[in-house]
């Protein structure tokens, strides 16, 4: 496990986050520790692990997000704001939304107060994402739908051409050999900074999915 103080350290360091950022991760964990004591917003276990478990683990997507290109994010499935709330923490500066998609009432109601108190220019969105048009030209899925109905949303619901980044685990190979047998598409595989088994899926942003 990484300290607290390591991931801030690479955050720093190796991902650009200043110390206005700093401070303001540092009161969005504060605040989803204690709402978590009431609401099962992370799983209690990873607790004590929720810097490089979640937080280092949802920042390190900085990496894959073209701001030149990009004219919005979207976080598909958000739940307690991983990856979206760090994305709309780091980007707060930045002329492109921001949009969290999650059908949950008690999750959307802590996105929204969590987007209040930090002062973050972003849109909670709670509805099913199946049935949302989806403007945004990056989409963000963390611990969400598996890869085929991730491309379905892609087909269905974006309105514009887009890249793709999803955040899977050890069966990331797998889950893609077995989505190509049905669909011809372009990726990319990347290494997770957080966990040796994991892995990031990039798609090609100009292609039809």
């Amino acid at each position: 496990m990484i300290t607290e103080t390591e991931v801030k350290r690479i955050l720093v360091q190796n991902l650009k986050f200043d110390v206005k950022k700093i401070k303001k991760l540092d009161k969005f964990v504060k605040n989803l520790l204690i709402y978590n004591k009431k609401r099962n917003l992370i799983a209690k276990s990873t607790e004590k692990q929720v810097w490089d478990r979640h937080i280092l683990d949802s920042a390190q997507l900085i990496r894959f997000i073209d701001t030149n290109y990009c004219t919005g994010i979207a976080d598909l499935g958000s739940g307690a704001g991983f990856p979206g709330i760090i994305l709309a923490l780091y980007y707060q500066n930045y002329n492109f939304h921001v949009k969290l998609y999650e059908k949950s009432p008690i999750k959307s109601a802590f996105l929204s107060n969590i987007t209040k108190l930090l002062k973050l220019k972003c849109k909670i969105i709670c509805s099913d994402v199946n049935l949302t048009k989806i403007e945004s030209n990056h989409i963000v899925c963390r611990a969400f739908k598996k890869l085929p109905h991730i491309l379905n949303i892609s087909r269905e619901n974006c309105v514009k051409k887009h890249k793709i980044i999803v955040m899977k685990g050890k069966n990331a190979q797998e889950e893609i050999n077995n989505t190509s047998q049905m669909r011809n598409f372009k990726y990319r595989l990347e290494n997770s900074i957080t966990d040796n088994d994991s892995k990031i899926i990039i798609l090609n942003a100009e292609q039809k999915l």
